[in-house]
């Protein structure tokens, strides 16, 4: 610390303060001004691609494996339940892209499914789930 001198004509006994330096930038003077937060795991668009393909096909197979459209409704939500749980594991535990892509099939699927049941109802007027 470098402590400046009192001018002359001043008070001698007079406390010199200390002159301020600036710091070299080698060595952090402080916390920066503001805090840099990092993703763990960004979501990619790659990502979103590929939860929703995986949701695409986890869908068509259950899907396929209803005979009418009731049982064609119930797979779709047992399919649905099932994909929202993972989607739930991955964005805790893992890639929250794919999970992004995961709900957002999963939202389609339902969609689409409850279009279809609107659209038997509409024409038989009778309720196809029972």
């Amino acid at each position: 610390m470098t402590i400046a001198r009192p001018e002359p004509g001043s008070d001698p006994g007079a406390f010199a303060r200390p002159v301020a330096r600036t710091p070299s930038g080698l060595f952090p003077a402080g916390p920066p001004a503001r805090p840099t937060y990092r993703e763990p795991h960004p979501v990619t668009g790659g990502g979103v691609a590929a939860g929703g393909g995986a949701a695409a096909g986890w869908f068509l197979l259950f899907g396929l494996l209803g005979t009418d459209v009731a049982s064609y409704a119930w797979w779709t939500v047992v399919a649905g339940l099932l994909a929202w749980l993972t989607a739930l594991v991955l964005v805790r535990y893992g890639d929250r892209g794919v999970a992004t892509g995961v709900a957002l099939v999963t939202a389609g699927g339902w969609s689409i499914a409850a279009a279809v049941l609107a659209v038997r109802w509409g024409t038989s007027g009778d309720w196809p789930l029972w």
